[in-house]
């Protein structure tokens, strides 16, 4: 059976299926990266795996994958196929493109962002299918973002777009890695309020998912805590609607798992904010959670196998259609 390979590499682990052409999961492991092992060890788990996979797909679906789309972090040259730089994986300039297809026979393989490749999953699969223009906002131990564009992701001219977690919406306010001050991730991330609501609940372990546990009982400090986060995060959204103007935005990562304990004041805070030249889009919570990586990974392996303009439609498949064989 004809399949592809999709590998999504995090920052501790890696998650990978073999994915069919009508999107279907044939079968999915995980490995971890081995990190601590250093750069290189990392790079070579990811060939070991992606030769793990290919061999499965030989041996149980009769013929080697056809393709291969991979998703990885940090800064990526999609063009030409560069992992440039990922501070939490230790690699600089690892041309990972190339040393799959040569681990792997010379089979083409596509290289993309993480979260770009996240918001091309829930784009044609996700919260976004039927969109023709949506921004992809995950909110995780950062902020993130995908721009969307007719079922294509937008990467810039330098492939640093959608980068909205350092938009500039408290100024002089925390300091960032990046070298800003008040940068959107260190006041509305699921990092930055576990931060707050630990100092102001006095619990050095309490995390953003107790915050909102205990916005939802109650408590007027969570309360305080949960709504400097979404005013931040609303302002940072008016930025990116101001610029993009898109149908919907999506909203996903560790905090969108809080519900309508986020998505309820976040849409009345952007609501708040428009202006009358500005279209107010539908604000939705991701679709695919932490598959979207992988799947958006298998659909940039197919798009290496399908003609410019005559794209694979997989727009009716979701991953709830798929039986997967799960090794772990």
């Amino acid at each position: 059976m004809r399949h592809v390979i999709a590998l999504d590499v995090g920052g501790t682990g890696m998650k990978a299926a073999l994915v069919g052409a009508d999107g279907t999961l044939l079968h999915e492991a995980r490995r971890p990266t081995g990190r601590e092992r250093g750069a290189n060890a990392v790079v070579e788990s990811i060939l070991d795996f992606a030769g793990e996979l290919r061999a499965h797909g030989v041996a149980h679906l009769g013929e080697p994958a056809a393709a291969v789309g991979v998703a990885v972090p940090g800064i990526v040259d999609a063009e030409r196929g560069l992992a440039v730089y990922a501070a939490n994986l230790g690699w600089t300039d690892v041309p990972l493109r190339d040393l799959i297809s040569a681990r792997l026979g010379g089979v083409p393989v596509a290289l993309g962002h993480d979260v770009r490749t996240g918001g091309l999953a829930e784009g044609r699969l996700g919260a976004g299918r039927g969109t023709a223009r949506f921004l992809f906002v995950p909110l995780g131990t950062g902020i993130a973002g995908a721009i969307g564009i007719d079922g294509v992701i937008e990467p810039g001219a330098h492939g640093s777009a959608g980068e909205i977690g350092h938009i500039v919406v408290r100024p002089g306010g925390p300091p960032c890695g990046c070298g800003q001050r008040g940068c959107l991730e260190r006041l509305a991330s699921a990092s930055a309020v576990s931060k707050a609501w630990a100092e102001a609940s006095g619990d050095p372990a309490a995390d953003a998912a107790d915050c909102a546990k205990a916005v939802r009982s109650g408590d007027p400090r969570a309360a305080e805590v949960w709504q400097h986060a979404v005013d931040a995060l609303a302002d940072g959204l008016l930025t990116a609607l101001t610029l993009l103007d898109p149908d919907t935005l999506i909203v996903g990562g560790g905090l969108a798992e809080a519900g309508d304990t986020l998505f309820t004041p976040l849409r009345q805070a952007v609501a708040d904010r428009v202006v009358q030249f500005q279209t107010l889009p539908a604000i939705v919570p991701a679709a695919l959670g932490d598959a979207a990586g992988c799947l958006g990974a298998g659909l940039l392996a197919w798009d290496l196998l399908t003609p410019e303009g005559s794209r694979t439609d997989t727009s009716t498949t979701t991953p709830t259609d798929a039986s997967p064989e799960v090794s772990t």
